[in-house]
């Protein structure tokens, strides 16, 4: 089979390599997976430099989700052979096939295609999280969204208009408004540089926001700090932008905010049946056609290289897929 290998540490993807590999064979409770299609995330983009919390170490097949055909799976997991499943790991996505936990895999949903199963997981599952498990997201209320033309930021979008929220999309680019507003019809789409509080103010009415969404970090939640209702929660999804920042406590005081870190994955392990219920939320919304995954690419995993070029220069709006098969 083909894979995607970080083979050495580097900040320009040259220690990043397709190879020619074995064929990985399951362990106790391990299903084996053809996959049909993976999905890029950031921290894909983020372990290739080893700049992401988790550094596997080299060389290591790249990937965090995907979706595909159950293979063979143990006796008494609930999957059997020739399933559509989705899911995913740390690592090993990026590969004609991968070998993963039962536990975390599950049934693709009703009428979603492989592709769109591969960019739905990790993306709506962080976002769903976030606004609803942790924020408690109400209709009506004000959601500031950064990071909106991201995976994971579009997806927080898709998911708050659904839910009835009143939602601010913000993005680096002002180019990218109209595919985000074309994605998903938000109230309102703002630029995250510089002071944005005004205009947050002024699409609020002055109420300001009842939960800000940021993956960004870095200046973007510094200006954030200004822009929450009393009573209301900074998330703290991810820094994108590079800067981990830091807040002083006397403004979350005096506004009567919390601020608070999601993670998404780490919030399952440590409560499994609450990630079980999310997972079925989400998958039942994805079903119903509530929620659909916008995919700004599909291409061959032989064109790997195009992918991770597209996310680092910041031109993705969504999600990049990458199919499989020679």
């Amino acid at each position: 089979m083909q894979g995607l290998r970080v083979e050495q540490l580097s900040p320009d993807l040259s220690g990043v390599a397709l190879r020619d590999l074995p064929v990985p064979q399951p362990g106790p409770g391990e299903v084996l997976v053809r996959v049909r299609a993976t999905s890029l995330n950031y921290p894909d983009l983020l372990m290739t430099r080893g700049e992401y919390q988790f550094r596997p170490e080299v060389p290591f097949t790249l990937g965090l989700e995907l979706a595909g055909e159950v293979v063979s799976a143990p006796e008494g997991s609930g999957f059997g052979p020739g399933d559509r499943v989705m899911g995913g790991a740390k690592t090993g996505g990026m590969a004609d096939y991968a070998v993963l936990s039962a536990t975390s895999l599950r049934p693709i949903p009703g009428g979603l295609s492989f592709e769109q199963a591969a960019a739905m997981g990790a993306a709506y599952f962080t976002a769903y999280t976030a606004l609803v498990e942790i924020g408690r997201l109400k209709p009506d209320q004000w959601v500031l969204i950064h990071g909106a033309s991201g995976g994971v930021g579009l997806a927080a979008c898709d998911l708050a208009v659904e839910l009835g929220a009143k939602v601010i999309a913000a993005t680096t680019r002002a180019e990218k408004f109209d595919k985000i507003i074309g994605a998903v019809p938000v109230d309102a789409a703002i630029l995250n540089t510089g002071r944005f509080r005004d205009d947050v103010a002024e699409f609020t009415g002055g109420a300001l926001c009842d939960i800000v969404f940021d993956p960004v970090g870095g200046d973007v939640l510094d200006e954030s700090t200004r822009c929450v209702a009393f009573g209301g929660q900074l998330q703290v999804i991810g820094f994108v932008s590079g800067r981990i920042p830091e807040i002083a406590v006397n403004i979350p005081l005096i506004k009567g905010f919390s601020v608070i870190g999601v993670r998404a994955g780490e919030y399952a392990r440590r409560f499994p049946e609450r990630g079980k219920a999310i997972a079925a939320e989400v998958d039942g919304l994805a079903s119903a056609g509530r929620i659909t995954p916008h995919i700004d690419r599909t291409l061959p995993l032989t064109r790997w290289r195009e992918a991770f070029d597209a996310m680092a220069a910041g031109e993705i709006v969504g999600k990049v897929v990458l199919v499989t098969g020679r």
